[in-house]
């Protein structure tokens, strides 16, 4: 019998690689549900390829130029994410989510109870609403996996061993485009500077991330709350050639490192099959980069917003929504042009030790609404500030 998957965001990178490998294997796989917002013409290509009857296109515009010029009358077409039940009878096997920021929370939250495994490449929704989806998982028995390469590199190496017995984890970074660019220079970055990271091909707001490194901020809060290690725990090394992902240190001396090429089709196969026997087609082992590992710790003069890592409570609360929804606005506006690289990070920080905002730390989450109200009111206020 045939796995029946579901993929929210399917016209993204991670996305279109998980359908890349679904294409070569399937006799194995089905795929019953995408979704997109925009890109309705790259979603209909994906519907024709995989026999999809169901899809959902949250932008309005999109849907209505998609049902205008779809004559399949056996597929069904959804605006929203609230129709979940009316789509599945029973739970599939396995859902990715993998819509980007915070609009991914909802349907996450939403299609828990009718899916056996959840993989997440959503950042946001483990960083702003983590005790909402632990909670759901746990009470309908659904199967978490991370997505990310460093956290699902960390939950392969960690299965069935003590948190006890860890001293450390380290998260790779690969120091982004701006690794090796002077600090006098940074406040002349240009856009398409910042895009090109060296490793990766990936989406402009990430990429913007990696070069602020605000991404490893956002990836350490998320190994906090995956695997409820403290944050004197985790660590970052920069490591530029992006073959090492995670470093565990064991308290009897022992280290772990896992490491794989730049493929994010490696670790969304795993979470796909979860099966040691499946046989990922891989390149030669890579003895260049083996022997020139060189791993060093972070310039926090260069990066600073790695410091706001100070500033996170261990419990999840409000105040991470604060720091994703100021973070996605600031990078907006630097993609808009109107404002530098520079004012990405001063601004930012300026927000994380704003009072207004601070209060928010002694606020644990207790429903979707919260955040996405918090959301907007952090970007009405970066918004109303002249720029």
């Amino acid at each position: 019998m045939k796995k029946k998957i579901a993929i929210l965001g399917s016209t993204g990178s991670i996305g279109k690689s998980l359908l890349k490998i679904v294409k070569k294997n399937k006799k194995e796989f089905e795929i019953v549900l995408l979704s997109s917002n925009k890109n309705y013409k790259v979603l209909l290509k994906q519907i024709k390829i995989f026999n999809v009857k169901n899809v959902v296109i949250t932008n309005i515009k999109s849907y209505k130029k998609f049902v205008k010029i779809n004559k399949n009358n056996k597929i069904k077409i959804y605006n929203n994410f609230n129709d979940f039940k009316l789509i599945f009878k029973h739970k599939i096997d396995y859902v990715m989510s993998s819509i980007t920021g915070i609009d991914g929370l909802k349907p996450t939250l939403n299609i828990i109870p009718f899916t056996k495994t959840l993989a997440v490449a959503n950042k946001e929704s483990i960083i702003c609403g983590w005790n909402l989806i632990k909670k759901k998982i746990k009470k309908f028995k659904t199967i978490f996996v991370p997505v990310d390469s460093e956290h699902f590199s960390i939950w392969y190496a960690l299965n069935n061993k003590k948190d006890t017995n860890i001293k450390k984890i380290y998260l790779t970074a690969s120091g982004g485009p701006l690794n090796n660019l002077p600090i006098s220079k940074f406040k002349s970055v240009k856009i398409s500077q910042a895009l090109k990271h060296p490793n990766w091909s990936m989406g402009k707001k990430i990429s913007i991330d990696s070069a602020t490194m605000m991404n490893k901020v956002f990836e350490i809060i998320e190994a906090k709350n995956i695997f409820d290690f403290s944050f004197d725990k985790l660590g970052i090394l920069v490591h530029p050639k992006s073959y090492i992902h995670s470093i565990i240190c064991f308290n009897n001396g022992m280290i772990e490192i896992i490491a794989h090429d730049t493929d994010m089709k490696i670790p969304i196969f795993n979470t796909l099959s979860m099966d040691l026997n499946k046989k990922f087609s891989l390149k030669k082992l890579d003895l260049a980069k083996l022997n020139n590992l060189d791993l060093k710790q972070i310039n926090l003069k260069k990066f600073p917003l790695v410091n706001i890592l100070k500033k996170i409570p261990q419990k999840t609360s409000l105040f991470e929504t604060v720091i994703v929804s100021a973070n996605d606005e600031l990078v907006k506006l630097f993609l808009e042009k109107k404002i530098n690289f520079n004012d990405i990070q001063k601004r930012l920080i300026q927000i994380v030790n704003n009072k207004k905002f601070y209060k928010y730390k002694r606020f644990q989450p207790k429903n979707i609404n919260q955040i996405v109200d918090l959301n907007k009111q952090v970007k009405f206020h970066i918004n109303s500030k002249s720029i």
